[in-house]
């Protein structure tokens, strides 16, 4: 039978099943592969909290979205082009997303009468017709993959567990995917257990035969790769790259990085991956609770190392404190928030940007630190570095704001010549600087207001440390009520001062006679720009503009936001920086806001900004 081969520019597949159906896995292998090929991407893994969710049921469905095409994306797209649905409970809970004309592909293994019933189906809809509307591939995925690995030694149980790597196998023949990467990760992961690796094997190639040989699938795809420009390139997530940038300013600033975290969701895989590189002079402890983390990455500031907690929402509430004694002390301390949908445990891997008022005010007293965000996976390298930057030349605490969307999705990221990364180098007090010969720890640099960095045991420069306000100059402790206003305001002087040296915020109006600006911060840059786009190739005229430093605001964004008739923001939180804004520079902008769990679709915002822009004109 000949097959027939059509040429795509993009396509959003989605797969979803059990969280013990191995959906993740198949997803990150499938955007691996994606990756080695060189097509552009975004990916939206979207799972349960629970470790083994219960099996079958709506709340138990964990799914993986990825866009690819052969040209710049921004976004894992709004509506996935091709489900692949390991159960009825899969089907269900994402069939409402689909297009018409979306391509199902559902294993009606698992369309039993108890699994229809279970998640309140009440006719199979595989054959009520009520699938219709799409193109629909009934594949017996489990039964095939049993009967592909018949020869093997291997349980009926193990065996169905393989039937994600036929799905994979089948999906990598549909868009023509090379297979090389995922025979090698195999081979790697298996390596101690041969039976399982020849059955997982079996099963991928058994889904690409299937593929090629059936008359079901008489249509394959190519999508081609994506000009992008020069360099190496890998796929990366946010965790990874924040991890690789934490890595990176340790090694630019001279500094040895001291890793102080108790894990949690979603932030425990930087704590995973900094583990793994003790050979570039990283130390990771694991301590007993967020107070414990945050005190040590703390105490290693104070002795000379770049200090770094990790965490999410409900970690940061308890890091508040010790928070405020590096304000105190005036420590270099990066604390970093990867955020989730809250309060208290709330939703713990989906994903919500609801930590910003908390980083700005969550600590007694005045307590001003700079905040940061990412406003992408690749991004998080790059903050990661300016964090550090900030953090040493000023002597600050300095937070970061990602979150699990940024954190788990990944995208091409084009790996830096080491030549252009900045120089951080840090310096020591090595001497007094008194003009009586004593050293004083809180004498500032007339520039950045920031205090001397002394390592402990440096003979002549031993100083008082602690919580209590100390005395401007010598540090020792003061009670003096004209004292501590000095020193409260040369510490906001101090993170006032970073405005100077940040960029200007820079606005993408490409006519510069647009009236509505769309402003946003952290992780829905790639929503917002690809909102901007079609409103643009719809006739609109709209600039955007993405805040990537929080605590200072550039220097220039009270005039950029004056300078347009509307400012449009759109947050996964109910407007916390629009209340920012509104207070600071009296600018009536317009909040729009989510808190579902997931990330803004690009169609749903472009219909907003054009509601504004009808409104402006």
């Amino acid at each position: 039978m000949t097959k027939q081969i059509k040429r795509l520019d993009r396509v959003i597949i989605r797969f979803a099943g059990d969280s013990g159906d191995g959906m993740q896995l198949t997803g990150d292998r499938f955007t691996q592969e994606t990756a080695s090929f060189g097509n552009d991407l975004s990916t939206l893994p979207n799972f349960p909290a629970e470790i083994r969710a219960p099996a079958g049921t709506l709340p138990g469905v964990s799914s993986f979205q990825l866009h690819f095409a052969d040209h710049d994306i921004l976004t894992p797209g709004d509506a996935p082009d091709v489900l692949v649905a390991m159960n009825p409970a899969a089907l269900k809970a994402n069939v409402e997303d689909l297009p018409p004309g979306a391509t199902v592909i559902v294993n009606t293994d698992e369309f039993t009468k108890r699994s229809l019933a279970k998640v309140g189906y009440a006719a199979d809809p595989v054959a009520d017709g009520s699938l219709s509307n799409f193109k629909l591939s009934p594949v017996p995925l489990t039964s095939l993959t049993v009967k592909a690995l018949s020869d093997i030694d291997v349980s009926k149980k193990d065996a169905e567990r393989a039937k994600n790597m036929f799905a994979l196998g089948l999906l990598s023949w549909m868009y023509n995917r090379p297979t090389e990467g995922t025979l090698g990760f195999l081979k790697a992961k298996f390596a101690g257990r041969p039976t399982i690796l020849a059955a997982n094997v079996a099963a991928f190639q058994a889904g690409w035969n299937f593929g090629e040989t059936t008359e079901d699938f008489a249509v394959s795809y190519e999508i081609e790769p994506a000009p992008l420009p020069a360099g190496t390139y890998r796929n990366i997530t946010g965790n990874l790259a924040l991890s690789y940038g934490l890595v990176a300013g340790s090694r630019l600033s001279g500094l040895p990085l001291f890793l102080g975290s108790y894990p949690i969701t979603p932030a425990s895989d930087i704590l995973h991956e900094l583990s793994q590189h003790k050979r570039f002079g990283v130390r990771t402890f694991q301590a007993e609770d967020e107070i414990a983390g945050v005190g040590a990455a703390l105490g290693a500031a104070f002795g000379g190392s770049l200090g770094v907690t990790t965490t999410s929402g409900p970690g940061m509430v308890l890091k508040g404190e010790t928070m405020g004694l590096a304000v105190m002390t005036e420590l270099p301390l990066l604390v970093i928030d990867v955020q989730r949908a809250g309060p208290s445990t709330g939703m713990p891997t989906k994903t919500e940007q609801a930590d910003l008022l908390l980083a700005m005010f969550g600590r007694n007293g005045e307590s001003p630190v700079p905040v940061l965000a990412p406003r992408s996976p690749a991004d998080c390298f790059d903050i990661a570095i300016e964090a550090t930057r900030i953090a040493t030349a000023y002597r600050t605490p300095v937070i970061v704001l990602s979150d699990g969307y940024l954190a788990n999705g990944s995208e091409p990221w084009r790996i830096p010549d080491t030549a252009d990364l900045p120089d951080l180098s840090v310096e020591f007090a090595t001497a007094p600087n008194g003009d009586d010969g004593a050293f004083l720890p809180y004498r500032r640099d007339p520039g950045t207001l920031a205090r001397p960095w002394a390592v402990p045991g440096t003979a002549g420069l031993e100083h008082r440390i602690g919580g209590i306000e100390k005395a401007d100059g010598t540090g020792d402790i003061s009670y003096s009520p004209a004292n501590h206003d000095l020193m409260v305001r040369s510490r906001q002087a101090k993170i006032d001062g970073i405005a100077r040296d940040i960029a200007p915020l820079e606005v993408d109006d490409p006519t510069g006679t647009a009236k509505v600006l769309v402003l946003g911060w952290g992780g829905t840059y790639g929503s917002i720009a690809a909102a901007v786009r079609r409103v643009r190739r719809a006739g609109g005229e709209a600039a955007q503009a993405h805040l990537r430093h929080l605590n200072p605001f550039p220097e220039n964004l009270g005039a950029v936001l004056r300078s347009y008739d509307r400012v449009l923001v759109p947050e996964i939180n109910l407007g916390q920086l629009s209340l920012l804004l509104r207070g600071r520079f009296l600018v009536d902008v317009i909040g729009y806001t989510k808190v579902r769990g997931l990330p803004f679709k690009a169609e749903e915002l472009a219909g907003v900004i054009q509601e504004v822009i009808d409104r402006a004109e």
